[in-house]
């Protein structure tokens, strides 16, 4: 009877272990911070090899179409001026 009361208990504190280590991960997966941190950590992924070094493949395409907005927006303001 003692040895199962004390499996009984061994099983609750590793299940009570167990829930607070869930409950540490789920509360650090909704910080405000931790979300910014992954979001930022994606951004950066797609402009930043592993290596450090810049992804031309992204970049490139990225700031062509900037450019384009830019000279587009420029000539309809010059032709509606």
């Amino acid at each position: 009877m003692a040895r199962e009361t004390d499996d009984l208990v061994s099983e609750i504190d590793e299940v009570r272990e167990h829930l607070a280590s869930t409950i540490d991960t789920l509360i650090d997966r909704t910080h405000p911070k931790s979300i910014l941190r992954r979001g930022l950590a994606s951004v950066k992924a797609r402009f930043v090899d592993e290596t450090g070094s810049p992804r031309f493949e992204t970049i490139v395409p990225l700031v062509a179409v900037a450019a384009g907005t830019v000279a587009a927006a420029v000539v309809v303001r010059r032709l509606t001026r």
